[in-house]
């Protein structure tokens, strides 16, 4: 199967495809994280047409998702043109799609996410709303569910979060990118569910 990994500089999808035997290549403006040579550096736009079988599109969610809201009034231009990619990978000729992106205008704007999972459901000690719109695509199903690491007032937090649920990563230049990766545990679930035809 050939997969196209949008968005992505880390190289954590396309490399849980690779191990299971598939052609996956990931594409970024930036360039790859692990330096591999299945990575296409350019836009994403450009390489839709190229017989994908299965792409897993992570576009930028910098305008788009609900923890900027607070400046959405200051860029409605820089979101109008965030919401016309995704509609561009949504729409793109591939016959399976899944689109990931935090909680955000997406599900106001274009339409509601097909599930909404957690890092923690699949192996990992974190918390993070994560929407996946999909085509014809099954739904993830959990993997490994990892406890609560704990409670603050009653309400669970895993090993990301501050006691008042907030993510624990402080402000830094490399702040967006640490956010943005895909946690192992959810690549491989991907891997592993949607290889199947």
């Amino acid at each position: 199967m050939r997969v196209l990994v949008a968005c992505e500089f880390s190289g954590t999808v396309s490399r849980a495809f690779r191990a299971r035997g598939h052609e996956a290549w990931s594409c970024d403006l930036l360039p790859s994280e692990d330096g591999s040579p299945f990575h296409i550096q350019g836009d994403v736009l450009a390489v839709l047409d190229e017989g994908w079988d299965l792409m897993v599109a992570h576009p930028p969610c910098t305008h788009l998702c609900t923890s900027g809201a607070r400046w959405f009034a200051e860029k409605r231009v820089e979101q109008a043109e965030a919401l016309d990619f995704v509609r561009a990978l949504l729409d793109a000729s591939v016959d399976r799609i899944a689109l990931e992106n935090p909680v955000g205008v997406i599900s106001s704007k274009i339409r509601k996410p097909t599930q909404i999972i957690h890092p923690h459901m699949f192996g990992e000690n974190a918390a993070k709303s994560t929407c996946l719109w999909l085509k014809n695509l099954p739904a993830l199903k959990a993997t490994q569910n990892v406890p609560p690491a704990f409670y603050t007032n009653g309400l669970p937090r895993w090993g990301n979060q501050s006691p008042g649920g907030s993510n624990r990563y402080g402000p830094s230049p490399d702040r967006w990118k640490i956010r943005s990766r895909t946690f192992p545990g959810i690549a491989l679930a991907m891997a592993a569910q949607w290889s199947k035809p």
